[in-house]
């Protein structure tokens, strides 16, 4: 790991960021980085508990001075998204990441970089360790989960914090104040299908869509960017109608949570047909140049002879399935009528894994309005179910609903003024946060998010803005000189 990182200002909140990305931490696998920070707080002689669920909390008591502040509850949350590109040598579970500073920016060597949500949790630990900060009563937590289920947030229970109000750290642009989010829920497609013989005189090949840009699934969804599940799907339906297609496999995608940014298949044609298929793969290219050039540059659809053998999902299957994944909702559903440019409902085709005579297709359903949420939830159900899938649901999520009056905002807002000279956004994302779920057992707690510039978050491309890190560091400790 790059000691330029740790040489970054502020010092103190870098090197609590290294440390942290020596730690693994997958979403549902953070025993590790639990332990790391139960005994990061008992170092500290803080009081430190793990709650049921597995979120931790430290609290601090205020620095000289600062004794009758309220007390104010920092959160963020342990866990990271773990992507890597496919031609990338590295494993999560024993590496730390790789970084490196490139201008203004910090990075990773082709994977994410966990500055979503590891630059708060590096802020909040750099408080905790401070000798001459000034700051009040802090409640710090570091939930879990947060990136695939918010089980976390939805685990902690009422009484624990006794903080009127909380600063989420979990925000991607430093001159936003975020006071509302989007709920979300999980959809699952899933059944068995028969499988066939594949025809004599057929070959098998195997077919690669990579380059996508991929991103965030609630931040990035109104990017345009490609969907490497749609896209695969709509390439075989290409040679589907122009030959015998037969489908051995298909995998594409990962977390529901990220824009797929590649898919890989197995496929048969008839041998008659490889120069048909060579064809079709130079169109299909010259359709990505075409559609995508601005948002996917790098997209690229490559077919080779395979020297896999199987038996192949009948026709029938096939033809259903195709058809399903095609009429699956994915993007934006709609726009909100009420703030302008923010995405009020989406869906992400986020993972489809096809082999064995099983399939399973995961999608991310997001909308700051819970029935149409549902209603969105409906179409793709509807989809699936006509093809005989069994389609459930798990992880549902609130929203959160946004109080522009709240004293924090209020205080936020002109101090970023008196700060910056300037104004800053105050709104709602698409993404989820995890204010919705805490309000449930803390209703009365006034909440807001804000956070540095993070760009490509839940990809490799992945990177913090050094001078927006330290523009934020210094937003948030007069943040908590000026609290009442």
């Amino acid at each position: 790991m790059s000691d330029q990182v740790r040489n970054l200002e502020p010092k103190i909140l870098w090197n609590h960021f290294a440390d942290l990305n020596a730690v693994p931490r997958a979403s549902k696998n953070e025993e590790r980085v639990i332990s790391f920070m139960k005994s990061f707080g008992a170092s500290l002689g803080l009081e430190t508990l793990v709650d049921e669920t597995g979120n931790v909390i430290i609290k601090k008591p205020a620095s000289p001075g600062m004794e009758s502040k309220q007390i104010v509850a920092l959160q963020s949350h342990l866990d990271m998204v773990h992507q890597k590109n496919a031609d990338t040598d590295f494993d999560f579970d024993t590496q730390g990441i790789d970084m490196f500073v490139d201008g203004d920016w910090v990075k990773a060597r082709g994977t994410t970089l966990g500055a979503d949500n590891g630059i708060g949790v590096a802020a909040i630990m750099a408080l905790l360790s401070s000798t001459d900060i000034a700051h009040p009563p802090l409640e710090a937590l570091f939930t879990i989960d947060e990136e695939t289920g918010m089980t976390g947030a939805e685990g902690l229970k009422g009484g624990v914090l006794n903080a009127p109000v909380l600063l989420n750290l979990d925000t991607e642009d430093d001159d936003e104040l975020t006071i509302g989010c989007a709920g979300g829920i999980d959809v699952t497609a899933s059944g068995t299908y028969e499988q066939v013989e594949q025809p004599s005189e057929t070959i098998f090949f195997d077919v690669e869509l990579i380059g996508l840009t991929g991103g965030h699934s609630g931040g990035d969804i109104h990017l345009g960017r490609g969907n490497a599940n749609k896209l695969m799907n709509r390439f075989l339906q290409m040679v589907s109608e122009s030959t015998d297609l037969g489908i051995l496999s298909i995998d594409g995608g990962g977390l529901r949570n990220a824009i797929p940014r590649e898919s890989k298949a197995i496929i048969s044609v008839p041998r008659s047909s490889h120069n048909d298929l060579d064809g079709l793969v130079r169109e299909f290219n010259t359709i990505l140049r075409g559609e995508y050039s601005t948002t996917d540059p790098e997209a690229k659809l490559k077919v080779e002879i395979s020297k896999a053998s199987g038996r192949i999902m009948d026709q029938e299957f096939m033809n259903k399935l195709l058809r399903s994944v095609a009429a699956c909702p994915n993007g934006i559903y709609r726009m909100s009528p009420d703030i302008e440019g923010l995405v009020q409902t989406s869906n992400n085709v986020a993972r489809i894994l096809i082999e064995n005579g099983k399939y399973e297709i995961l999608c991310l359903t997001r909308s700051s309005v819970n029935s149409e949420k549902f209603d969105e939830v409906r179409s793709i159900k509807s989809c699936f179910e006509l093809m005989g899938a069994e389609v459930s649901t798990s992880g549902d999520y609130p929203g959160w609903t946004p109080n522009p009056e709240a004293v924090i905002v209020k205080t936020m807002q002109e101090l970023y003024v008196e700060l910056f000279s300037q104004e800053a956004k105050v709104s709602a994302v698409h993404a989820g946060l995890e204010c919705g779920i805490l309000g449930r057992n803390y209703p009365n707690m006034e909440m807001i998010s804000f956070g540095p510039n993070i760009r490509g978050a839940h990809s490799p491309d992945e990177k913090a803005q050094i001078s927006s890190v330290h523009k934020f560091w210094g937003f948030l400790l007069e943040t908590l000189k000026r609290t009442p």
